[in-house]
């Protein structure tokens, strides 16, 4: 007993979530064995737990990007220093981030390299000499990879200096068809995130001061995190012809006349699993939707060293993957040498959705026991039935995982119609907070400046909730979304 404590505490030194909540963010992801720091400062190591979750996540974005055309390609890590330079806004907006290689071998470059922050300038760099007519429009490429910027504080998966994600490029041949790309490309995200990542989101516009750097328009997609605070959970850009220009990036129409391409840009990253963490886990551990849980049921043998209960647990596995070859289950045995007690803080730390529990006791009934991990509700199941059981408890756990957080986001949107009810709600709640906006700069500046609060997107779904700007009390143009962010 004393062994199987020791182990279970093992397990279970997790800072409680509402005590710390930075500690126990940072506690889950070493515990769970997500990340390792490297030897390299800002820079992490995706252990073999933290990327199988990124690989689920990927399966998921790459079928439905294929599915509305979209192909992948592969392009330099490295951007000579003259390539970037063409595009002035794109530029700035990344030059504090950027690292640059100097050298070659043991001989100076004649020109500076940078890292990639990200790619439109070589996806322009290819389109010129890839377009030549409107036959070769569109061009829908997307590219998995990873980008180096150069943070000055780091935190993982939420922001390092070298992140894993995908960033699609497209050309078109008109500003509408642009747009609609815009559009189509953050609804696949909302809806990835809420059917898969089980995670909730505001669509949205971000403003001229926060959009994209080199951007005619960003659109957003806003997450909010258990501790109140936002998460931008990917975003899409709208290019308009800006690019275009500075790349001398051109097709020849059907009126055999030049005209330049529109183009997007759309792009997730790894911070997504910082987002799993943060919307789903509890103070045992990661809780992971089922649809990007790397294991998705595991079975734990008791007392296993009697006769019968280890091949008991791998028929039930069997019966399980068999039962469903379509839906290709990921369901483990855990025959390992260690108490029951530490398996079952091991599989609630690593957010597994459902644990099977099969025993002599159990075997003698033909029954097995059933172990939610969203919610510690346990059931007895015929062994007979439970393929078609584990299957439709998963399906249970999905949506209610979606549910849970859909109503925590809800419960936590305010609207304020005063600065001071505005001021307030910042320093009293914790969460979203809409309210109107005159559309200048200088207001949403001031707001930052005094209360660390930033516009995170103008929302989709337009209301008018008061008349005047909540910041200068001048006429209002725009409801906005403000939070808090990571």
């Amino acid at each position: 007993m004393a062994k199987e404590q020791t182990e279970k505490r093992m397990v279970e030194a997790i800072t409680p979530r509402d005590e710390n909540f930075t500690q126990w963010y940072t506690d889950v992801v070493l515990r769970a064995e997500l990340i390792a720091y490297s030897n390299v400062k800002g820079f992490m190591v995706y252990k073999p737990a933290g990327y199988a979750i990124w690989e689920r996540i990927r399966e998921h974005l790459d079928r439905r990007f294929k599915e509305t055309g979209v192909q992948n390609v592969y392009l330099p890590l490295i951007i000579p220093e003259s390539l970037l330079q063409k595009e002035k806004d794109h530029v700035e907006g990344f030059a504090p981030e950027v690292a640059w290689v100097t050298e070659g071998g043991s001989e100076p470059l004649t020109e500076r390299m940078c890292i990639r922050p990200t790619s439109e300038t070589l996806f322009c760099d290819y389109y010129k000499d890839a377009i030549g007519s409107y036959k070769d429009l569109p061009q829908l490429l997307n590219q998995w990879c990873s980008v180096v910027r150069w943070e000055k504080e780091t935190r993982p998966f939420l922001r390092s200096r070298e992140f894993l994600w995908q960033e699609g490029h497209t050309a078109h041949a008109t500003a509408e068809e642009a747009a609609e790309r815009t559009q189509m490309m953050l609804d696949l995200y909302a809806d990835c995130l809420a059917e898969d990542l089980a995670i909730p989101t505001i669509k949205g516009r971000k403003t001229e001061k926060e959009k994209f750097a080199g951007a005619k328009e960003t659109l957003a997609l806003e997450a909010l995190m258990h501790d109140g605070r936002a998460l931008q959970a990917g975003t899409s850009h709208n290019f308009g012809d800006g690019f275009a220009k500075a790349y001398g990036v051109q097709y020849a129409g059907k009126d055999n006349r030049l005209h330049y391409v529109h183009q997007t840009s759309w792009g997730m990253t790894t911070r997504m699993i910082g987002a799993l963490i943060m919307v789903h886990g509890d103070d045992s551990g990661l809780v992971l939707p089922p649809r990007v849980a790397p294991v998705q049921i595991r079975i734990i043998p008791i007392r296993q060293k009697e006769e019968g209960v280890l091949d008991a647990a791998e028929s039930v596995r069997q019966a399980i993957v068999t039962a469903y070859p379509e839906r290709k289950l990921r369901v483990q045995v855990d025959a390992s040498d260690r108490s029951p007690g530490f398996k079952y803080a091991e599989q609630e730390m690593r957010g597994i959705p459902l644990r099977i529990e099969i025993g002599p006791k159990d075997l003698e009934r033909g029954v097995c026991v059933l172990v939610r991990r969203d919610t510690r509700e346990k059931e007895e199941c015929a062994i007979a039935d439970v393929a078609s059981r584990t299957d439709a408890l998963l399906a249970t756990i999905q949506k209610d995982m979606y549910a849970r957080a859909k109503a925590h986001l809800d419960a936590h949107i305010y609207d304020a119609v005063t600065r001071e009810a505005f001021a307030d709600a910042f320093t009293e709640t914790k969460g979203f907070v809409r309210a109107m906006w005159c559309g200048e700069r200088a207001c949403e500046e001031k707001i930052k400046e005094e209360l660390n609060v930033t516009s995170r997107c103008i929302p989709a779904a337009q209301e008018k909730i008061a008349d005047s700007c909540i910041c200068c009390g001048r006429e209002a143009r725009q409801l906005v979304l403000w939070g808090r962010a990571y």
